[in-house]
């Protein structure tokens, strides 16, 4: 199989994601070109400390190895100790404003033996909920899936609030978006497509919140519980993530991969927030599975 369209288009992706944020942030990001010892490679476009973004990071990696790691082949124990190949474009932004939420992208390709097939998807984790920024990411997502069926939306949205969900916590990660994995149906052609329209969508799903919210006033407290939410999204990562599991257990480049981790968390026992407060709002009005439309 000639896996250069996609390489093509995930690098493509990826310079113009860069470009759109470097002009929301007004500074640049630094691209880090990486190699992988049993094969492969990326590059890592990384912004510290901007002026919107505390952390961002659009990464790129293409890398094969000679037996697919058990995050990959769970799933598929037909393919276990099999070579592959894998490749996809990753975006996690972590903004400093509170008010900003933290959003997540990827989309990716894996061929392993005579297997080939797409992942990827888009989520919302805001710190303080707005309607009006849920309904339209959701929107955006939505139309990011219409041309391939109506049936896909409620489809990906539901394994999405499922898939971001922290177990041992009992609540979602965030709000959701769209999640997918084991595409290869009805063909390549229409799965490659579906993911292209996913990756095209993601700045227009994001931008205009982003645009609503940075000259929000904040101060301590709303940071504070920024930190204090931003813990979920490190535990999620670190115990559930099938990216992160994936890279780790496949040798990859532990700085492109860990790029995910906000800057600043804290954790706390037994806290919560007071009853009625925005705080309080953010779980008992967002953080449940929802009809955004």
């Amino acid at each position: 199989m000639d896996t250069r369209p996609v390489r093509d288009y995930f690098t493509a992706l990826q310079a113009r994601i860069v470009a759109a944020l470097e002009s929301l942030d007004g500074s640049a990001f630094t691209t880090d070109r990486w190699e992988r010892a049993e094969g492969g490679g990326g590059a890592t476009c990384h912004i510290e400390e901007g002026k919107l973004f505390e952390r961002g990071g659009v990464s790129f990696s293409h890398v094969s190895g000679s037996s697919l790691p058990p995050s990959a082949s769970a799933s598929r124990p037909q393919l276990a100790g099999q070579g592959y190949e894998a490749m996809g474009v990753s975006v996690v932004l972590h903004p400093r404003n509170p008010y900003c939420p933290t959003v997540h992208l990827n989309v990716r390709f894996f061929s392993s033996a005579s297997t080939w097939w797409f992942g990827g998807g888009m989520d919302l984790t805001p710190y303080y909920g707005f309607e009006e920024d849920a309904q339209h990411f959701h929107f955006t997502c939505k139309r990011s899936l219409e041309p391939f069926g109506a049936e896909l939306h409620p489809r990906y949205k539901k394994w999405c609030d499922e898939y971001f969900f922290l177990k041992h916590r009992n609540e979602p990660r965030g709000i959701g978006g769209i999640f997918f994995d084991d595409l290869a149906e009805p063909d390549f052609d229409a799965a490659f497509a579906l993911v292209r329209s996913v990756g095209d969508h993601f700045i227009t799903a994001y931008t205009p919140i982003i645009e609503r919210r940075r000259a929000t006033p904040y101060g301590e407290r709303e940071r504070d519980f920024q930190s204090y939410r931003r813990g979920r999204y490190v535990e999620f990562n670190l115990v559930y993530d099938r990216g992160t599991l994936f890279g780790l257990q496949s040798g990859g480049r532990t700085e492109s991969i860990l790029m995910s981790l906000p800057p600043a968390v804290t954790w706390r026992y037994r806290w919560s927030p007071a009853p009625g407060s925005p705080e309080e709002n953010l779980t008992t009005d967002f953080l449940r599975p929802r009809d955004w439309s």
